[in-house]
């Protein structure tokens, strides 16, 4: 496989696009993913090289990335190190699987460690947090659905497949090639862990799933749940509008020449947001499933029952964040319930 420019293809085409000197965007596969695809960033310096985010631990994205990275004359087990942006599969396992065969370091934001403590814990049950928030959303029927299609009532088989990094990221930089140094800035709402990865020198930065091109992440979804993702997207998106516009280099889409166009898109599209989430509770829904039944979703605004199970608890988590900032602003008023959350105009 030969390096490509950037944008010669689709953008999740397996292949090696190279994107400025020394860095070259890797997409690999998804499984029955909407996302389609997830990128990869091999950082190259003479023999010298780092990835910035891994893939998921599946056999054709192993035999994708070991096809890439032969085109830079390198093998899988010349990875020296695997910079992280979050503790999604999507992002962390393969390093996990590829440190096991050939050595190489793993590093992750230090904020992850408590979701990625209960993800590798056997005795927690996967998405126990997100059925429970389920609940207090009033969403009982997705609730009981996402237990009957994942088969959520015992212990976690796939515990195994975690482990710890051998460093845990703090916000500031780092030196990652001889020539090269990073900034990590801390991004928390995807993830309360998220980090970014700022190379002023060339003008890049790698945003994960912080700033996606053409999607907005889903916030907060992670094990151990957080108590205003939201609160913490919005901020960590206006940190990044304080820095230096870069050339943005996502985890999910393709590359694009502005990290602040972006944000302000995002920004704008959650302000939106907040006005009509609070808009359903003005016209008589009360509760974050009642909201979300109210709302389009996608870009083709489909029906929350239109949606699979998996994206049913997304939407209506997302819905919960919303209102729980309209109440942390003052816009909204809350009561508890029966432990279900209710809401009312303040």
């Amino acid at each position: 496989m030969e390096a490509t420019p950037e944008g010669s293809a689709e953008w999740s085409e397996p292949g090696l696009y190279t994107v400025a000197p020394g860095v070259h965007r890797i997409p690999l596969p998804l499984p029955n993913d909407g996302l389609r695809a997830v990128n990869v960033y091999a950082l190259t310096e003479g023999s010298d090289l780092v990835l910035i985010d891994s893939g998921w631990a599946l056999d054709e994205a192993r035999e994708q990335l070991a096809a890439a990275l032969k085109g830079l004359g390198a093998e899988l087990g010349d990875v020296s190190q695997f910079l992280v942006t979050h503790v999604h599969r999507d992002h962390y396992t393969q390093a996990v699987a590829l440190r096991r065969e050939f050595g190489g370091r793993i590093a992750l934001g230090s904020l992850e460690e408590p979701s990625l403590r209960m993800t590798a814990d056997p005795d927690v049950v996967p998405l126990i947090g997100q059925i429970r928030l389920l609940r207090m959303c009033g969403a009982d029927p997705v609730a009981d659905e996402l237990v009957r299609v994942f088969e959520i009532h015992g212990r976690n088989t796939e515990a195994s497949i975690w482990e710890q990094p051998d460093e845990w990221l703090t916000p500031g930089r780092r030196s990652v090639l001889p020539s090269r140094q990073l900034d990590v800035v801390h991004t928390p709402g995807h993830t309360a862990g998220h980090v970014v990865f700022d190379d002023g020198a060339a003008g890049l930065m790698f945003t994960g799933d912080h700033v996606l091109p053409h999607i907005t992440p889903s916030i907060g979804f992670q094990p151990a749940v957080a108590e205003m993702p939201l609160r913490d997207f919005l901020d960590s998106l206006r940190l990044v509008r304080g820095m230096p516009d870069r050339r943005m280099l996502p985890a999910h889409g393709p590359v694009a020449d502005s990290v602040h166009a972006r944000v302000d898109e995002l920004l704008d599209h959650h302000a939106q947001r907040l006005d009509v989430i609070a808009t359903t509770i003005v016209d008589g829904a009360a509760t974050a499933y009642e909201s979300a039944l109210r709302l389009g979703w996608t870009r083709r605004q489909r029906k929350l029952g239109e949606l699979d199970v998996f994206n049913q608890m997304l939407a209506v988590l997302e819905t919960a964040a919303h209102l729980d900032l309209l109440v942390h602003q003052g816009k909204l008023a809350l009561l508890v319930e029966d432990g279900v959350r209710r809401y009312s105009v303040a």
